[in-house]
């Protein structure tokens, strides 16, 4: 199968690139720069030079490809504009001809779930920063689209945990906000993965799946470990949401809220099984070294 992917040199999208050369699919992947396509040329695949306001790249790429997956994004004032538009000009081709096309939103667009744990079905509360998101849900599943909601993505050495682990070694602390009471909903990278390329051979049209792996970690004993790991035990600092929003932004409201989302859909419809590492096995003896 051929497959076009937007975010291919990105953190999940690396991570999917290597699931579909795994199991035979041939990749284009979109790309900003020539450094990038060099990157994404060198491990086999095939780079289109472009980005998510070119609808006309993003069409003919969409109509070479028999399939679309989604992962390109950058939270800044102008991302709900141009993921719609990017969306829009991917679905006018794969909506007629009915090509699978994957659509990477997250579970922050859940809310906070105060404690309970959430599912697709599950009323939602998006905060600020992806209050747009839910609409472009809309519109994807509308148009026999797939709709993926991961959880905080980790593993390969990158994404949370590595914001974590940097802090811990520069400078000798892990903060968090507020408590850390708070729970976060995980998937390794490479579990996340498989699952994209399970939904290409056994397309879930117009279907929405929250894709989180194992159960819900509350924050703080997420940073006690990465602490443990680096050698600097206990030394985990609470901020108050105020100093995370002057740090974060907006984002410092996802990261605070309670995200226990969980589901087995994903693996009642495309027999789905989380085999990688927990959040814990990684923190200590996974990509993060020591």
């Amino acid at each position: 199968m051929k497959v076009f992917l937007t975010g291919a040199t990105g953190y999940i999208g690396s991570a999917i690139c290597s699931a579909l050369k795994q199991a035979g699919h041939t990749v284009t992947g979109l790309v900003r720069t020539n450094e990038k396509a060099g990157l994404l040329e060198a491990d086999g695949h095939i780079a289109v030079r472009g980005s998510l306001e070119d609808k006309e790249v993003l069409a003919t790429a969409a109509n070479a490809a028999d399939a679309v997956i989604h992962t390109a994004m950058q939270f800044d004032e102008h991302a709900p504009a141009r993921d719609r538009a990017a969306v829009e000009a991917i679905l006018k081709i794969t909506r007629p001809a009915r090509k699978p096309f994957i659509y990477t939103s997250g579970v922050w667009v859940m809310g906070d779930t105060r404690g309970r744990m959430l599912g697709e079905i599950a009323m939602i509360r998006p905060p600020e920063l992806v209050a747009w998101r839910p609409a472009v849900e809309d519109l994807v599943l509308s148009s026999q689209g797939t709709v993926f909601r991961p959880g905080m993505v980790f593993g390969r050495g990158g994404g949370f945990l590595a914001g974590m682990f940097d802090e811990a070694r520069s400078q000798g602390v892990v903060r968090i906000i507020g408590s850390g009471e708070n729970h976060w909903s995980c998937v390794h990278a490479d579990d996340l993965a498989s699952l994209y390329a399970l939904a290409l051979a056994e397309p879930a049209f117009g279907e929405l799946f929250i894709t989180c792996g194992g159960m819900p970690q509350p924050v703080k004993k997420i940073a006690l470990a990465v602490a443990q790991a680096c050698g600097i035990e206990g030394k985990v600092e609470s901020v108050d949401i105020e100093a995370a929003r002057a740090r974060f932004g907006p984002m410092a409201d996802c990261l605070a809220m309670d995200s226990k989302a969980g589901s087995t859909k994903a693996a009642r419809f495309f027999g789905w099984k989380v085999e990688r590492p927990s959040v814990f096995d990684e923190i200590f003896s996974g990509s993060y070294g020591s």
